[in-house]
């Protein structure tokens, strides 16, 4: 270009273009890369290749999140959103500060364009060309800023519309966020409630099928035992032929005994004949538990045994005397403690003491101790019972009472009203009635505590002698010794 003039420059100082306005904001620091190419025209120079414009690199943003979309989870989805929304919302700040920059080009454009109108006018010449042809040229580059706005624009609304899809998309991922946690959480919830009530649904059946299985075992002995019974009784077996057997091998045995005590008893007065000794008194009835024994007078001239004083007392393996408190009747029925052992009964008259014993120790009842330990399986055994005494007077109801003997105590009832009920102490006492004639051998003294004292019938001598061994069973497993008033001797049979 060719320089111009000293006219040219003093008419500039002379009249100096106006300054830019102070309010125009500059985008950059330099001036847009321009050359001159052929025939004058203004060329801009070209980007690095390698750099992606803003529209391809979100077309490929976009891109990569539909291929990504099908195969990333919720979260990662919601994630990659608000990637997207931040790059997009980048991408408008870039667009807009490139509008101002656009803008700011526009007045840059028009004030150099005035500058060079106002130029064109005061030079001639060949400098008048030059000016001419700058202005030409600013004219082809405000064609070209007016293209590239119109491509800003175009962006721009991509950018914006592609922008509000990001963030739709990004509130529609939060929102399915939310709803999958929901609907998880209430998955669980109805889970652990599933877990519960299976749970409690086996709990429940095992419940049940204990006790159907308890009850289906108690009614199959049921079954069996009235099988049994109807077996026995239709068609009589090997057992019952055994049992018919050994009932007559015990009333034999009885008769038997009842045979070798009278002969005792009279090979005993033939002795005393030969001796020309004479008693007064003697024994009368069988020497085993379950029955009494009584003194008779075998003579006219012995006292009446009413004027007498009597004491019966039971021989220890050791020989030693042991008094029997409250024995002091003309009868006595043997109670468990007496198996085994001599008794011996000593009769105060006038000064004289005559002593009369056993021909041999008491003999236990046949069947009993079988009969005891059936009965100590069960936890509680009831016994019914008549109460002849209570606390030393007569009672005169003769109502059935029912005796309650468990591991752990006893307990007397009538209906469903308890009279009386301890646990095992030592202040309980229990033992065979002392006296009473001939239901002396089903009767049993009951001391349930100090002061409060019973004297109870039963139905029969086994089960009186039977609640006496259980009773001293239990409470001697509670480490208690539970026997009759002022004995000391050790649980018995």
């Amino acid at each position: 270009m060719t320089r111009v003039g000293r006219d040219f420059g003093d008419s500039m100082k002379k009249e100096a273009v106006p300054p830019v306005s102070a309010d125009v904001i500059f985008a950059s620091s330099r001036f847009p890369n321009y050359k001159i190419g052929a025939n004058n025209q203004i060329v801009e120079l070209k980007e690095d290749p390698k750099v992606l414009s803003m529209k391809e690199v979100v077309a490929r943003e976009t891109a990569l999140l539909l291929e990504q979309q099908k195969r990333l989870s919720v979260r990662d989805l919601a994630s990659k959103f608000e990637k997207g929304l931040a790059a997009a919302a980048k991408l408008s700040d870039e667009a807009r500060l490139r509008e101002a920059a656009s803008w700011d080009k526009h007045v840059l454009l028009k004030k150099l364009r005035d500058a060079l109108e106002a130029l064109r006018g005061r030079v001639v010449g060949k400098n008048k060309d030059d000016v001419e042809e700058a202005i030409a040229m600013f004219e082809a580059l405000a064609v070209q800023l007016t293209q590239r706005e119109g491509e800003l624009i175009q962006e721009k609304a991509e950018v914006k519309k592609l922008a509000d899809y990001l963030k739709q998309a990004s509130e529609d991922a939060k929102k399915l966020v939310d709803e999958e946690r929901a609907f998880a959480r209430a998955e669980i919830e109805n889970a652990r409630a599933a877990v519960q009530r299976v749970e409690e649904a086996l709990q429940e059946q095992e419940r049940m099928s204990r006790a159907s299985g308890k009850q289906d075992v108690e009614e199959l002995m049921k079954e069996v035992q009235e099988a049994r019974r109807i077996k026995m009784l239709h068609q009589p077996s090997k057992v019952m032929d055994m049992e018919h057997e050994l009932r007559a091998l015990r009333i034999q045995l009885a008769e038997k005994s009842k045979h070798s005590l009278l002969l005792q008893k009279e090979l005993a007065m033939s002795r005393r004949v030969e001796e020309n000794v004479s008693y007064s008194y003697e024994l009368d009835g069988s020497e085993a538990l379950g029955s009494h024994l009584r003194i008779q007078t075998c003579s006219d001239g012995a006292p009446d045994l009413s004027e007498c004083s009597i004491q019966w007392y039971r021989l220890t393996h050791g020989g030693k005397k042991e008094l029997i408190s409250g024995a002091t009747k003309s009868v006595y029925a043997p109670e468990p403690f007496d198996v085994g052992r001599i008794l011996q009964a000593e009769i105060i008259s006038d000064g004289q003491n005559i002593t009369l014993t056993t021909t041999g120790p008491v003999d236990p009842a046949a069947g009993l101790g079988n009969y005891v330990e059936s009965l100590v399986r069960r936890h509680d055994t009831e016994f019914n019972v008549v109460v002849a005494q209570m606390n030393g007077v007569d009672h005169p109801s003769k109502s059935i009472h029912v005796l309650h003997i468990g591991k752990m105590r006893m307990k007397l009832c009538k209906g469903k009203v308890t009279v009386a009920k301890e646990y095992y102490s030592i202040s309980m006492q229990l033992c065979g009635i002392r006296g009473g004639g001939n239901a002396a051998a089903q009767a049993l003294f009951w001391q349930a505590k100090s002061g409060h004292s019973f004297v109870l019938a039963f139905e029969s001598e086994r089960e009186r002698n039977a609640a006496i061994m259980l009773a001293r069973r239990f409470a001697f497993d509670c480490n208690i010794m539970l026997a009759g008033p002022d004995d000391r001797a050790p649980l018995g049979t």
